[in-house]
């Protein structure tokens, strides 16, 4: 073989050795390499609370799976207080729809036995997932209930979430309260739920939380994932129950009115949830797509993206039209250097913006700058 030939075999085998390494050195922004996007619910109810009469666990679990879920939650009312024994589930009905949960579970499902755990009208309510068992009674009393809740949700491995926070609760207090081991509790706020929650996500936000905005039914009557659009999409590894609480708790996620509208949000390569180290550039990387604008519905267009940050002041913005260029949007600005986290608000054609609601379609987690 000839020096000639030798030559050009090593000078090639060389560039695809630098080329192989530059992929590995630099991944492609909003790539989400390894995640998967999971739409499901996770705020539902039967019978065995305050749900529809007569309803059980195994009647929601496959409706949910009928109606195309990736997910649901079933979230029943439990209290420690004696004072909503009514609305409460009991002990035999919790094993009951941890049996059920664990029966419909499958490799295209995950049902997900939850409780909204009543720590009394002043201070809210707040979903509990991840934990096999339920609270202690008459322990969580007092003025301090809410901190030590959290507490105990951390202590035994689980994630919380703030539910309608602005119902009667004032925001569970203006969100005080905040230590890192409440707020590693902590993983989602609702900023839909029967309506618009926005500005308590913000609150929540500004005041240290960290924390996924969910959108869910919440629904009462049997109309289980069929009934809404609303979902909570989660960023996860694989469709199971552990990687979708792990999501949860690592804030990996969004909340949309739209039942498929897939989002990717990465900022310098670190997706939803994300804390990175201080830098002196930040560059965001958007890909939104929606399989129904695809299909030629111009109602599920993306019409607004916002890139928003501390305050819900928005620090840069795309507008567009509902022309086929607005179907699939792939978007890559630069932020500003100063800010502790940005998040993705989209709009859509289809949006409804009557009755002074603001006609938002979805929220992501926010990527945090470690500032």
């Amino acid at each position: 073989m000839s020096t000639r030939i030798l030559t050009l075999r090593t000078a090639l085998l060389l560039c695809l050795a630098l080329a192989l390494l530059a992929v590995a050195a630099v991944p492609a922004l909003g790539a989400a390499p390894g995640y998967g996007l999971y739409f499901g619910d996770l705020h539902a109810h039967t019978g065995y609370s305050d749900g529809a009469s007569g309803t059980t666990p195994w009647d929601a679990f496959p409706a949910a799976i009928a109606a195309g879920a990736d997910f649901m939650a079933l979230t029943e009312h439990y209290s420690t207080s004696n004072a909503y024994e009514p609305w409460t589930m009991n002990e035999w009905e919790w094993a009951d729809l941890k049996a059920a949960a664990a029966h419909y579970t499958s490799r295209s499902f995950v049902a997900l036995p939850a409780y909204e755990y009543w720590l009394l009208a002043d201070v809210g309510e707040i979903n509990t997932y991840g934990i096999a068992e339920l609270p202690p009674k008459q322990v969580f009393l007092g003025p301090d209930r809410l901190a030590r809740y959290q507490e105990w949700i951390e202590a035994h491995g689980g994630v919380g979430q703030f539910n309608h926070p602005n119902y009667v609760t004032h925001d569970f207090k203006d969100f005080a309260g905040w230590t890192a081991t409440r707020d590693a509790a902590m993983g989602m706020l609702e900023v839909y739920n029967d309506g618009y929650i926005e500005a308590s996500y913000v609150k929540a936000l500004d005041a240290g939380w960290h924390v996924l905005p969910s959108a869910n039914s919440d629904t009462h009557d049997a109309d289980w994932i069929a009934g809404e659009d609303t979902r909570t999409v989660l960023l996860a590894r694989s469709l199971s129950a552990t990687d979708l609480t792990a999501a949860m708790r690592a804030q990996r996620g969004y909340g949309t009115l739209d039942k498929n509208l897939h989002i990717r949000f990465s900022v310098n390569g670190g997706v939803m949830g994300s804390t990175l180290p201080r830098s002196s550039r930040y560059a965001a990387d958007v890909r939104i797509w929606d399989p129904d604008a695809l299909a030629g519905d111009t109602g599920d267009a993306v019409t607004k993206v916002e890139i928003v940050s501390g305050g819900g002041a928005v620090v840069r913005a795309l507008s567009l039209s509902t022309s086929a260029g607005s179907k699939t949007i792939t978007w890559r600005p630069s932020l500003p250097t100063k800010a502790k986290y940005f998040w993705v608000r989209v709009t859509t054609a289809s949006a409804d913006t009557a009755g002074g609601a603001p006609g938002v379609t979805a929220w992501t987690a926010p990527v945090w700058t470690g500032r």
